[in-house]
């Protein structure tokens, strides 16, 4: 063995390492969201704490710079190994890019952080049930400071929240972000403003549905697109996510509506596909780029695929709706296919991002990118949250939240410090539908497998294009591989004002 393969051969064993420790805080912080009773949470930010220190000094010890030194030039990034195949090649690259990320954090700094996060999130779900933005404010003011500080220790060129999207988002900047989200708000309050006129009736939606029959069915849906039980398992929490530490163990949760069947089913369906992504990926990788998600942003285009193209589709409730009358007949036996298929679609703008029909969508998360790219650059202060908030809600929806919980404290993310985060939903959009157009372009017989609940042609196509290339490339540059054009939001506005123009009978150019 050369020196070079010795060296990588370590790296490569302390990489696994460091991923199985990234895997258990994952699950403290799952047990966190799901279990745990609310008294362990000042024991568990301790927990969480003690771990991120030992995992960023793993990250960044002497060892992985000795290691990676011998490998690559630490400046300037230029390998110097001759003997490294191009996947080790590939790998080594971005084990530098990880370190140089890691080394500029003191393990102090990522210790004070973690355990921050861990309590601001206890205070949020008391400030969220309280209606008490004021209880939550000091911890909100503590992390946007230290975001900044992260920013500022990162280092960026023109706007320091990119230095914080890279993270999620990695090639995108916040100007390229920017001017994409101008484009989307106004397309989509140009569309809004012609669907709202328009009139279908959803009351049915809203009944009493039984819990237990709920997550019956659910679980049905689950199978049929490949959601394994021997891998994967569902829970509750009060914002549904994932929590996966390895491809052999995914979690997903949903929050449970007795009132509102649909969103739970359409939640399910979201993380169900983070989940397939993470399970789909190679597992004889795991620990190497090669093993880990291209970004965050492609990650909630898998995600979105399944919520929208799939589950909001006619294909595919063309075979589960039958199934769900039989299973709530005294709610769904007068209802026919047709106007279910529209309820499910029906566009009216709401305060809550997560109950959004998908063509208001994006102007939730607009307003958050908007609102915590002002944060980090010192631009509003926290205090000037629920009004901003509030103001924009009036602006872009034409609605106007009557408290906190269903304004600025309804979201986890920024309780958890994962500021950057909020704009890789509107990518995510754009993303799963360029991807989409270009497989139904290449297999326009999906309908009918889709309708006869059939998966495999989805299943063996996202492997192929997306799962199988790991972190190979940035996200516009695996999109424009798998498309063969450039990142555009062009696939997204003609999915939805064809899909729209059908549903609402109404003419969208």
């Amino acid at each position: 063995m050369t020196n070079a393969q010795y060296c990588f051969q370590q790296l490569y064993n302390l990489s696994r390492q460091n991923k199985v420790l990234k895997g258990i805080s994952s699950l403290l912080d799952w047990d966190q969201k799901t279990y745990m009773p609310s008294g362990a949470a000042e024991n568990r930010a301790n927990q969480l704490k003690i771990l991120a220190g030992i995992t960023h000094r793993e990250k960044t010890s002497l060892s992985i710079r000795n290691l990676l030194s011998q490998l690559i030039d630490l400046k300037s990034g230029n390998l110097t190994a001759i003997d490294l195949t191009p996947e080790q090649q590939l790998i080594v690259q971005e084990w530098h890019r990880e370190y140089l990320q890691n080394s500029v954090l003191p393990t102090e700094f990522v210790e004070e952080l973690t355990k921050l996060q861990s309590q601001a999130i206890a205070v949020w779900h008391v400030a969220k049930k309280e209606n008490d933005f004021q209880k939550f404010a000091p911890f909100l003011e503590r992390l946007v400071l230290m975001n900044r500080q992260k920013a500022d220790l990162i280092g960026y060129t023109d706007h320091p929240y990119d230095a914080l999207l890279d993270k999620y988002a990695h090639g995108m900047t916040t100007e390229q972000v920017t001017h994409l989200f101008e484009s989307v708000k106004n397309f989509t309050i140009s569309l809004l403003a012609k669907i709202k006129s328009q009139t279908i009736v959803d009351d049915f939606l809203y009944s009493s549905w039984d819990s237990a029959k709920q997550m019956a069915f659910a679980q049905q849906m689950l199978d049929a697109i490949g959601y394994s039980q021997q891998i994967g398992r569902v829970d509750f929490s009060a914002h549904p996510f994932l929590a996966v530490s390895h491809p052999t163990d995914s979690r997903i949760t949903t929050s449970l509506h007795e009132k509102s069947l649909i969103k739970n089913l359409l939640f399910l369906l979201h993380e169900a596909g983070h989940a397939l992504y993470e399970t789909g990926l190679p597992v004889e990788h795991f620990g190497t780029a090669l093993g880990e998600h291209c970004s965050i942003a492609i990650h909630e285009s898998q995600s979105k695929w399944w919520e929208t193209h799939i589950g909001l589709s006619e294909p595919f409730w063309h075979h589960f709706y039958p199934i769900l009358q039989k299973s709530f007949p005294p709610q769904l036996e007068k209802i026919t296919f047709h106007q279910f298929y529209q309820a499910i679609n029906k566009v009216q703008p709401s305060l809550i991002r997560l109950e959004a029909d998908e063509v208001t969508y994006p102007l939730h998360v607009v307003l958050r990118f908007e609102l915590e790219k002002d944060l980090i650059a010192g631009n509003i202060r926290v205090k000037d949250i629920p009004e901003s908030w509030n103001a924009k809600m009036q602006q872009y929806l034409g609605i106007r939240p009557k408290n906190h919980s269903e304004g600025c404290l309804q979201d986890i993310h920024w309780a958890m410090g994962v500021f950057g985060y909020f704009p890789t939903y509107v990518l995510g959009n754009v993303f799963a539908a360029q991807l989409f157009s270009s497989f139904a372009k290449n297999h326009p017989n999906w309908e009918i497998q889709v309708a006869q609940n059939d998966f495999s042609l989805i299943h063996t196509w996202l492997k192929n294009k997306i799962y199988c290339q790991g972190r190979r490339f940035k996200s516009s540059d695996l999109i424009q591989l798998v498309t063969g054009s450039e990142l555009s939001e062009k696939a997204y506005f003609d999915y939805l004002k064809t899909k729209y123009s059908k549903i609402y009978e109404i003419s969208i150019k």
